[in-house]
């Protein structure tokens, strides 16, 4: 009996741990993309993955451009996962399994330290998308509140977005077309053309 007694509380004591580790996928470093999305080997296969539940300010988007701390929170990225020796995936119950962009949305674990928390905790990222009751928004929050009131990172004095020379030459050609088709100008033209064709027939009169 006393055998039976100590299978089950042992059976009790191990069992969660067991079925968390079974929700983890292990997979292996692939390619960097940005602050909030990375790529991944699964069983050789190349698997793109959302991190859940955070959102990086953008570094190449087509119309908001690079936002600030967007290039930070991508070089963070990578470098963990670059130089992780353990990069496993937790899919939580109450996520979908992927995106409108089929990426596969998870909890991404490097070294067992949870990526997203690290960069909620430098300000790389603000909690998002929260679709479900997800395991760890709760954590993800209260590191959130700590950063602004830190300012840390985004949440601090923010840099200057670059402009790039595209905008500015695009401006500029704007500016020369807009003066050109402008009635104020064409009149200051005629002005100039009708003054210098009187000079021209004075000296031949």
């Amino acid at each position: 009996m006393k055998k039976i007694l100590t299978i089950i509380i042992i059976s009790l004591f191990f069992f969660p741990l067991t079925a968390q580790a079974s929700t983890k996928d292990i997979v292996t470093f692939s390619k960097c993309i940005d602050g909030d999305t990375i790529e991944v080997l699964k069983e050789n296969k190349k698997m793109k993955v959302r991190l859940l539940a955070v959102d990086t300010p953008e570094t190449k988007h087509p119309t908001k451009g690079e936002e600030p701390y967007g290039k930070e929170a991508s070089l963070f990225t990578c470098e963990k996962i670059k130089n992780a020796e353990v990069i496993a995936l937790e899919y939580d119950d109450n996520s979908d399994k992927v995106d409108k962009y089929n990426r596969t949305l998870a909890w991404v674990w490097v070294d067992d330290s949870l990526l997203e928390k690290e960069l909620i905790e430098k300000g790389y990222a603000k909690t998002a998308y929260l679709y479900g009751d997800y395991k760890y928004t709760s954590l993800l929050q209260i590191e959130e509140q700590k950063a602004k009131i830190n300012k840390l990172g985004m949440w601090g004095e923010q840099k200057e977005t670059t402009i790039s020379p595209i905008y500015l030459l695009i401006i500029f050609i704007l500016l020369i077309l807009f003066s050109i088709i402008s009635p104020r100008f064409r009149k200051k033209m005629k002005r100039k053309i009708k003054a210098k064709a009187k000079k021209e027939v004075k000296k031949w009169l």
